[in-house]
């Protein structure tokens, strides 16, 4: 039996902040815009305060080791369109991304790598 590959999964170091993160504020989620700069990252929001709706498609609810819920990933429909194809490695890197992420403060930021998905 083969194994689904996961939509959307998390890099050790971005399971990491997340759970730092996650210990500072409360349960977590992703939001990936498609905007430009800082709009087409995944931003790290406390649950809930970006406020999702009809234009918004959920890939994933993560499970993190040491959060005691699930850390859902949301992406834009037009994004989504685009990167439908692909399965999203969530990872951190050094650098000031947006003001708005959760992570800014920290001197550090979450970046999207991708890979192909056989359709």
């Amino acid at each position: 039996m083969e194994e689904e590959v996961p939509r959307v999964q998390l890099t050790e170091r971005a399971q990491e902040l997340v759970r730092r993160l996650r210990a500072q504020h409360g349960p977590l989620m992703f939001h990936q815009s498609g905007g430009c700069c800082d709009g087409s990252a995944p931003m790290c929001y406390p649950d809930g305060e970006f406020r999702t709706g009809g234009s918004d498609v959920l890939l994933a609810e993560l499970d993190v080791s040491g959060v005691a819920e699930p850390v859902t990933f949301w992406m834009s429909r037009s994004q989504y369109e685009v990167w439908s194809h692909t399965r999203l490695i969530v990872d951190v890197v050094p650098g000031r991304g947006s003001g708005f992420s959760l992570e800014a403060p920290e001197g550090v930021r979450f970046l999207t790598r991708s890979r192909v998905v056989d359709a």
